[in-house]
């Protein structure tokens, strides 16, 4: 390696991170530009990094500029046209880089003359997102003259001047079916060569796109095809950013593992009568029901819940009905469907004899959702080693990053999840979080918190009376975070009607709800779920975060095929359990301070966390450096010293 040109490349990082990003508005942080010369020297030397990066640290400007600076002083060789691929979980986060801060680095680069053009950027997906002219045609023909709901109608014709289907609100679930890429794309199809989704594909694979953005299942569907050898979804890429790491194990998951839902043993049935084999999927779709029915809890539930597959003689003698029937129509109809049609059903048979065989290379296990309908699930118990397999065997320097890669000062579960425990290649990295937690939170754990059954009436009158002292001490603005949407229902029930301020709950995917808690500004927000990371709360309009319970994982058949590997209940517990709950703990912890200067209360209701309990000491390595108390006084006191008199008026 070129010992020059690398010092180059630190010196600019020290240069636009002290001078020029600061001359555009953005803070020095030393943690970030310590980030950054350490995302710099993974892609020098061909490393795997795992950087745990605190909230506030600026980790996306700290990676792209790496890239971009590989990009400048290393354009030469095999890998020096070859883009990076940046892979996240969230499409917020892909938005907000190709709109956002690619934007403002290639602007700002260019002004500077570290880079001579544009950084160019785009999102690659798969292509059930995007629009296929000839079917849109078609759909748009058959809904002409006929009543149909107004915004779902305008959504519909909307798609006339925008193809990715993700960026049009009011599509019906149906419309969307219709008008999007098939799986295969007809070589006889007379747009095949003109239409907007295969221009797109033509412009993703230009030299001029530097950075590829993508989730992580199409990462790793594009390290499938590349291990069999198939075409890959991605152009051939000199580095890998994976943010929001560690969702990745349960993206790698739904990846190696199968699923059948109702509704896609409904689709296969679907195929089949749109290609006029009417009787074959009625007699499906019989055989099809039986089998739900033999999986069916019949009634509602509080929570989504998984449990082991057990294969009871109705469900036995139901699953060789539909392996019986899948095998004759592959069969008989194999001269006479489409290969992807008849792919489809033999993916459905290979998915339905897992659980007929008791296949022990899978953890087999029920989903229901929360009206009780089925879905038949096969884990692979292979995970790790697959996902090793698929990226880090590639000899690509690769970067990690997440606010919650490591827990309890060691990254040794994220090591064990990813499949980089052998790794030879693998570096750690931690940049703290620059704010002030010493000055600006304190921890609230009450010193008199009974030891109640977990799920009983008198838990959730204990936490309402929790609840509604700490909603008085800091005038509404709080963010009540539960682990389980049940817990949340009683404790509402016990505190609605009892409130000064405006109460609200949010269950899955009420986005609008999360909205009017923004607009109201001193409200309370009852919320679970996806609500412990990636919504943002900036500002005095959550200055109390209460967490209800520690978050410590739900046991099902997936952690208890994990605990199997262990020896006793005890190295299970310190090695797995206690690690995935601080990781979640530190995710909700993550909701209380989003700026400099936000202050904010944090309130943990769980007696186990309290000083002298089991796990104190987890929560404690799990936090910032924080001040703590156990007097409802001093949470009083803390708010009227950081508030102005704006934050206590209605």
């Amino acid at each position: 390696m070129n010992i020059d040109l690398k010092e180059q490349a630190h010196g600019e990082i020290e240069r636009i991170f002290r001078i020029l990003l600061p001359q555009n508005g953005l803070a020095v942080r030393e943690e970030q530009i310590a980030l950054c010369h350490a995302m710099l020297d993974t892609l020098l030397h061909n490393k795997i990094a795992l950087c745990d990066a605190g909230v506030g640290i600026g980790k996306t400007y700290a990676y792209l500029t790496a890239c971009i600076l590989l990009k400048k002083f290393y354009p030469s060789g095999p890998a020096g046209s070859q883009p990076v691929v940046v892979s996240t979980s969230s499409v917020a986060l892909q938005d907000a880089i190709i709109g956002e801060y690619i934007p403002f680095l290639s602007r700002i680069f260019l002004e500077n003359h570290i880079i001579p053009k544009p950084i160019r950027a785009m999102v690659r997906k798969g292509k059930e997102r995007f629009v296929c002219d000839a079917r849109l045609a078609q759909r748009l023909e058959a809904v002409k003259g006929k009543n149909k709901n107004e915004e779902q109608r305008k959504a519909l014709f909307s798609l006339n001047s925008n193809y990715d289907l993700d960026a049009v609100t009011g599509l019906s679930g149906f419309d969307r079916r219709q008008v999007c890429v098939p799986k295969v794309c007809e070589k006889t199809c007379r747009l095949r060569n003109s239409c907007r989704y295969h221009q797109y594909l033509k412009e993703a694979r230009s030299a001029e796109i530097f950075v590829q953005i993508c989730n992580h299942n199409y990462l790793l569907a594009d390290a499938a095809h590349r291990l069999q050898e198939l075409r890959p979804l991605l152009n051939d890429y000199r580095a890998l950013v994976i943010d929001e790491a560690h969702k990745l194990p349960d993206a790698a998951r739904q990846m190696y593992g199968q699923s059948l839902s109702a509704e896609d043993f409904h689709e296969l049935c679907s195929l089949l009568t749109k290609e006029k084999y009417i009787l074959a999927a009625q007699n499906l779709r019989e055989k099809f029901r039986a089998l739900m029915g033999a999986l069916c809890r019949g009634e509602l539930l509080e929570e989504a819940q998984r449990t082991a597959f057990v294969l009871t003689a109705e469900r036995e003698a139901a699953l060789r009905d539909c392996l019986s029937l899948l095998r004759l129509l592959q069969k008989q109809l194999a001269p006479h469907l489409p290969r992807w049609i008849l792919h489809r059903l033999g993916t459905t048979e290979q998915a339905l004899n897992l659980f007929f065989t008791g296949d022990r290379r899978y953890i087999l296990y029920i989903q229901y959702d929360r009206t009780g309908s089925p879905s038949l699930c096969a884990a692979s118990r292979q995970m790790p080693e697959q996902l090793n397999r698929a990226l880090w065997r590639n000899n690509i320097p690769a970067i990690l990053t997440s606010g919650t890669l490591m827990a309890g000062g060691s990254f040794h579960r994220t090591r064990q999840r990813m499949g980089l425990s052998s790794s030879q290649r693998l570096e750690d990295f931690i940049a703290e979080s620059p704010f002030n937690y010493q000055e600006n939170c304190i921890l609230y754990i009450p010193g008199d918190l009974p030891k109640t059954p977990m799920g009983s009436e008198m838990e959730a009158k204990c936490l309402a009376e929790q609840i509604c002292r700490l909603v008085d001490a800091t005038h509404g603005h709080t963010l009540v975070l539960f682990t389980s949407y049940s817990l949340m229902g009683a404790v509402y029930n016990q505190v609605k009607g009892r409130m000064a301020f405006p109460l609200m709950e949010v269950w899955r995917h009420s986005q609008n709800v999360i909205h009017r808690f923004k607009q109201a500004q001193n409200a309370v927000l009852f919320a679970a779920g996806s609500c412990w990371e990636g919504v943002d709360f900036p500002g005095d309009m959550v200055s109390s975060l209460i967490i209800v319970r520690l978050p410590f994982p739900v046991p099902d058949p997936l952690s208890e095929a994990e605990r199997e590997q262990y020896p006793t209940l005890q190295d299970y517990i310190k090695t797995v359990v206690i690690p995935d709950m601080q990781v979640k703990l530190r995710q909700g912890f993550g909701r209380a301070i989003r700026t400099e200067t936000d202050t904010c209360v944090v309130s943990i209701l769980d007696h186990r966390a309290a000083p002298g309990e089991r796990y104190h000491k987890a929560v404690l390595e799990t936090l910032p450096p924080i001040r703590i108390t156990a007097k409802i006084e001093d949470v009083e006191d803390f708010i009227r010293a950081k508030k102005g008199p704006d934050y206590f008026m209605p």
